[in-house]
């Protein structure tokens, strides 16, 4: 994968930026190329999640979190990234240590709403947290580190407590109604603080005999002072409105401060008020009284919420009886006060509750209906996974019927064939011995559609374009299904290439489209159509088999029939039809649906009763440029005298290719497993080739068997055979690079003309090597693949952009490339491939660019190495001699100059003895 900075972790927002800068190095884990697999993988998800995660890895516990768990510790980031976690959350590890512990024991944690008290601002504070502690392991299965996935649920639990203490207050509150409800005084039932104000100093004035009295209600009237809501007594209210005289008024201070009751015969003059006086014949400067009282009004708490003042325009008119009963009316009034102030209070709370339990409503209601989506695109994508499922239980059936089958019908098409030679002479033998083969060739064809249908066939794909392929077939087609039914093929501009096998895309079309003239009885009109889609992750959440991204499809629509839903569901079945008995096998729908899956694409079928069909076929976008026409194999179907040894567990076979063999004029030695045969091959026989069955019983498997012939036997060809891959020779729908496979049953002329082909592709490197100046040795060949004119390259990269641009490259240089996109590939081709020359990148995922080359050195001690990186330096110089640094971004002439330097400077002594 190269060096920091190369991609790793992909994405991430902030936190991922941090981890690819160079200087990044996570206690007692190092730099992030150096990290196991393991850990890059899950630090890669938690990297990319929007829930705060954090992971803690290796013995220290390194701390590594993503973009949405810094707001769970702000101030600690970004310093806690990559440091122990005992050290970042040293604060609460007392609390946290026996769960850490736990989960390093293999016990899982879940906490709901669990109070921490964290650090935050300087201060400690109340936080409750939900969350789950899991524990990881490491490559070798070993517990090594710990995942949290956590949500700060604070601000619910606060939202929960603070309704219940709402609660408990609006009962208070109601109580306290109801107690002055019972007392049955007008005054502390009174919620209108106006009116209020009328009653109080009504009461005032009858009680104490005032002139006037007046109710100063504690209102800020903005500049620090209250005014008075009501006065009596025959006073102008205009006068008193606003009347800021009490604040600022010495005097009255003490009532205002609640210190006391103020009481005085005659009031001080105020040459404020002189020119206002509400009384006639008061004398300048003075207020409108004579003699006063003033009373504070206190809440329930003791604060001064306002005063009771009363008045009159003569001296010594109040008693000690009437400050008595103005102190009750006092008492009274700050109740009433009290009590209207929590009544507007619990009214303003009722009514945002009112709000809140709407709003909960309103969400609970959407909450409802995303659920309802969910539960339904749930089902759905179970349903899809369920068919899945299905579809691959009857494909294994199927596929190892198809083996046992495949086999059966070599023994009898060999013997058939090999009798066909003993009655030469017998005209009715002859052709019924001809009508036994046609019938071995249509079981042979039913077999390949079962193979196609359980993804088992070995494909050739190439990087082609559909487009031209669909249209090269246009006028085959349009034999096939008959003048009455008109074709339209439409191909989009900008078509994208894909990889697939261009001769299962025939078959597929070709299927498809009699399928559709069936359905619409031989007249109507056939649609092909062929362009660029995307498939996104809501298409995928729905049909779990398919990942996102680009796809090229192919879509075929008719006008025909259509299909019910049931029949839709069991449409790619094998032996499915709805055709009547003997119009069709039931396979072909069956053959395409393996093809495309085997392929890593999709497909879909669109229909309905009397609106016709569509079905299109997914597959996936190829980056790389399209594959060059190769002309088709023209050998001839002949025989020689070259030594075959065949390895074989089937004994009706075995016997039946050996005479066939035999018959063709190959001296044929034989083996019943690979062991056998291993055996043969150590006894210093001469073989020029091995022709090995795939699937044989016993410990050594049939590539093995290859790899180690080729050790002792450096220029053996190898054949292989099988009616049933199982993929040990056939990894991710295409055959191995540089493997040659006859499928079974095969005809006496296809083993011939195979034998002679793999014959005439065997290596001949020493030879050349021997004959030719090292120097030269490598280039002056322009032949295909597998020749001895051109270098044979292994590219080993992780990222599919850089592996097929370098490979396109290298092929347009006259190289032989087999790529490999990890160290782990790499090492399987090593032991099933002549290589030359190594191209590796030196920060791979798993086995690393550094340690595949060592693997290689061992098995290919002359192998040249290219290191490609974006260091300025060579991986361990000094252990790999001859190696050469390849610098990222290189081009065309760099990458070139590297790989015959490489090819000058491998070790020239094994070269010239290996």
């Amino acid at each position: 994968m190269g060096s920091v900075g190369n991609g790793w972790p992909r994405g991430g927002g902030e936190i991922g930026e941090l981890l690819r800068h160079p200087a990044f190095d996570a206690v007692g884990l190092g730099p992030v190329e150096s990290w196991p697999a393991s850990l890059k993988h899950i630090a890669e998800m938690v990297l990319n999640s929007r829930q705060p995660k954090f992971v803690a890895w290796g013995s220290d516990l390194a701390f590594l979190y993503n973009d949405a768990y810094v707001s769970v510790f702000p101030e600690r980031h970004p310093a806690a990234l990559g440091r122990p976690f005992r050290d970042v959350w040293a604060d609460i590890w007392e609390q946290f240590s026996p769960i850490v512990a736990s989960t390093l024991e293999g016990r899982p944690q879940l906490f709901k709403e669990l109070l921490i008290p964290m650090r935050r601002d300087g201060r400690t504070e109340d936080t409750w947290f939900t969350f789950s502690y899991t524990p990881l392991r490491d490559d070798d299965g070993t517990i090594a580190g710990i995942l949290c996935a956590t949500l700060d649920v604070t601000d619910q639990v606060a939202a929960k407590r603070g309704e219940k203490l709402a609660l408990e207050e609006l009962r208070a509150k109601s109580e306290a109604l109801a107690v002055v409800n019972r007392a049955g005084a007008a005054i502390t039932v009174e919620p209108d603080v106006e009116r209020l104000t009328q009653i109080v100093v009504d009461a005032g004035v009858t009680l104490t005999g005032a002139e006037f009295g007046a109710f100063f209600y504690n209102v800020d009237d903005g500049d620090g002072g209250s005014y008075m809501l009501y006065a009596l007594s025959g006073v102008d209210r205009k006068n008193f409105e606003k009347f800021p005289m009490p604040r600022n008024t010495k005097v009255f201070e003490p009532t205002f401060s609640g210190e006391g009751i103020v009481r005085s015969d005659d009031i001080l003059l105020d040459p404020r008020y002189g020119q206002n006086a509400p009384h006639a014949g008061m004398p300048k400067g003075h207020l409108p009284v004579r003699s006063y009282l003033a009373v504070p009004v206190k809440s329930r708490d003791g604060s001064v919420i306002g005063g009771l003042f009363f008045g009159h325009g003569a001296p010594g008119r109040f008693s000690q009886a009437a400050e008595a009963s103005l102190v009750s009316l006092a008492g009274q009034s700050a109740v009433a006060i009290d009590n209207i102030r929590l009544f507007r209070a619990a009214k303003v709370e009722i009514d945002q509750r009112r709000a809140i339990e709407d709003q909960l409503r309103k969400l609970n209601e959407m909450l409802e209906v995303r659920v309802a989506a969910e539960i339904a695109d749930r089902q759905q994508a179970e349903a899809a996974l369920q068919q899945s499922q299905k579809m691959e239980s009857i494909g294994k059936l199927t596929g190892g019927v198809a083996h046992d089958f495949n086999n059966l019908l070599q023994v009898i098409s060999g013997n058939l064939q090999l009798l066909g030679k003993d009655v030469a002479e017998n005209s009715r033998a002859k052709e019924r011995i001809s009508n036994a083969l046609a019938a071995v060739e249509r079981g042979s064809r039913l077999a390949s559609q079962l193979l196609a249908f359980g993804r088992r066939q070995p494909l050739e794909p190439k990087v082609i374009n559909i487009g031209r392929l669909v249209i090269g077939m246009d006028d085959m087609l349009r034999r096939a299904l008959g003048e009455e039914i008109e074709v339209e093929t439409v191909v989009s501009g900008g078509l994208w290439n894909t990889f697939a096998d261009p001769v299962q895309i025939e078959n597929a079309l070709l299927n498809l489209a009699i399928n559709s003239r069936d359905a619409m009885n031989g007249i109507g009109k056939l649609k092909i159509e062929v362009g660029n889609a995307f498939l996104d992750e809501t298409y995928s959440r729905t049909h779990p088999e398919v990942k996102a991204g680009q796809y090229v499809v192919l879509a075929v629509t008719d006008t025909g029939s259509g299909m019910t839903q049931d029949v839709k569901e069991q449409a790619f079945e094998p032996f499915f039809s709805t055709k009547p008995e003997g119009k069709g096998t039931g396979l072909g729908l069956s053959m395409v649906y393996g093809f495309v899956k085997q392929s890593g694409g999709h497909v879909k079928i669109y229909s309905e009763i009397g609106e016709g069909t569509t079905v299109k076929l997914y597959l996936a976008r190829s980056f790389r440029s399209e594959d060059r026409a190769t002309a088709a194999d023209t050998l001839p179907a002949t025989g020689g005298t070259e030594t075959i040894l065949v390895a074989e567990d089937d004994e009706g076979v075995r016997a039946t290719v050996i005479e066939m063999l035999s018959d063709l004029g190959y001296y044929v030695l034989k083996a019943k497993d690979a062991q056998s045969a291993l055996t043969v091959i150590e006894s210093g026989a001469h073989i020029d080739l091995l022709f090995t069955d795939v699937v044989m019983p016993g410990p050594l498997r049939s590539p093995e068997l290859a790899r180690m012939a080729r050790q002792r036997l450096p220029d053996i060809a190898v054949l292989y055979t099988s009616g049933y891959t199982e993929n040990s020779i056939v990894h991710g729908g295409r055959l191995d690079p540089g493997l040659e496979l006859l499928s079974k049953p095969y005809t006496r002329e296809e083993l011939a003309r195979k034998i002679r082909q793999v014959l005439a592709n065997r290596p001949q490197r020493r030879q050349a090597e021997a004959d030719t100046p090292v120097s030269n040795s490598r280039h002056s060949d322009p032949g295909g693949p597998g020749t001895a004119g051109k270098l044979k390259l292994l590219l080993v990269e992780d990222d599919a952009f850089i592996r097929m641009d370098t490979a396109e490259i290298l092929q347009d240089l006259g190289y032989d490339v087999i790529e490999a996109d990890s160290g782990e590939q790499g090492v399987d081709i090593l032991g099933q491939a002549s290589i030359d020359i190594i191209v590796v990148d030196v920060g791979l995922p798993g086995i690393s660019g550094s340690a595949f080359a060592a693997k290689a050195r061992e098995v290919l001690p002359s192998v040249g190495l290219v290191f490609a990186t974006g260091d300025s330096d060579l991986p361990d110089a000094d252990r790999f001699s001859g190696s050469v640094l390849l610098t990222k971004p290189y081009n065309s002439a760099t990458l070139d100059r590297a790989v015959k330097t490489a090819d000058q400077q491998r070790p020239r002594a094994e070269r010239l003895s290996g």
